[in-house]
């Protein structure tokens, strides 16, 4: 969150926001995309959001792949919590707010101004989150392309022929980046992400063993490599994650991926599969461990926008 001056002489908070599939990050937070509604107060209120008479657990259950966010009013649910996180980090409850959020690269163009809609479909909000009040007022939204955003404020590293290739929860976005310019033209979105991995590890653990797995213990192999579990269990995640890691290196070679000619650089979650069940060449690839990197790249690209607007950093 960065505290601004803009051309109005307003002060604004902007808080970059990562709307993933399986977690909702900002620049100093990072919390699963769950959110179960209930009409009534739920007994355990640990991350319990209060909006407009209802009561929503954040965190709770596994959010559904969509390939449009604005279907239902879960991610608006998930952006209060956001904000919510990041005022409280600075001992705030009351603010007004500059969102900086972003959708697949390939998404943007057609879905930048629903989404930007949906984002602002309130003036300013009133709700409670863990225990705590809030009021909100919106000062605007931007979306961006989600992938490039993670490389913005690195791009000087991006030297010569370089193909940056975003794995989320849901979907892998693929961009070409050369002598540190975005080319729009080969920006690709598969829907490849690490939880049609988890998928297909659980596939694999029911054929060859005929077990069912927590989702949870299956995702701490593909983020650590290991397990405090049996070894034939830990031998079919670990083929079968590999099996998979494969097939993303399928997917870039078939957009052109020549580790010979090109780096690579890895964002998002998804590189810690790369990392543990990957093969490849250490000296010409690049893993970005930090999952916030692409909301601090909104983040500082509304920054920016503000700064060239006549505003300035407070």
């Amino acid at each position: 969150m960065r505290m601004m001056k803009n051309n109005n002489n307003e002060t604004v908070m902007v808080i970059g926001i990562d709307h993933g599939y399986g977690n909702m990050k900002t620049a100093t937070r990072c919390f699963p995309s769950g959110v179960a509604r209930y009409d009534k107060e739920p007994i355990f209120k640990n991350n319990l959001l209060v909006y407009n008479g209802m009561y929503y657990q954040i965190g709770e259950e596994h959010k559904e792949f969509c390939a449009e966010k604005t279907q239902d009013e879960d991610y608006y649910v998930l952006t209060l919590a956001a904000i919510a996180k990041e005022l409280d980090g600075k001992e705030m409850n009351q603010a007004k707010v500059h969102i900086a959020a972003g959708l697949p690269l390939t998404w943007v163009a057609t879905q930048k101004e629903d989404f930007q809609k949906y984002l602002l479909q309130n003036e300013s909000v009133d709700f409670i989150f863990r225990n705590k009040e809030y009021h909100v007022e919106f000062a605007g939204a931007d979306i961006y392309p989600q992938g490039f955003a993670a490389a913005f404020y690195r791009l000087q590293d991006f030297k010569g022929i370089n193909m940056l290739v975003d794995i989320g929860n849901g979907t892998m976005n693929i961009m070409y980046i050369n002598n540190s310019r975005p080319l729009e033209k080969k920006c690709f979105t598969e829907k490849y992400g690490t939880h049609q991995c988890v998928l297909a590890v659980r596939e694999s653990l029911l054929k060859e063993l005929g077990t069912v797995v927590d989702d949870l213990v299956i995702e701490q192999v593909i983020r650590t490599g290991t397990a405090d579990i049996g070894e034939k269990y830990l031998t079919v995640i670990r083929k079968a994650a590999g099996d998979y890691t494969k097939e993303i290196f399928h997917k870039l070679r078939e957009r052109e991926y020549n580790p010979e000619l090109m780096r690579l650089y890895v964002v998002g979650g998804g590189g810690c599969m790369i990392q543990n069940f990957g093969e490849y060449d250490k000296s010409r690839v690049t893993i970005v461990r930090d999952i916030c990197a692409t909301a601090k790249g909104y983040e500082a690209m509304t920054v920016r926008k503000i700064q060239r607007n006549g505003g300035m950093l407070v």
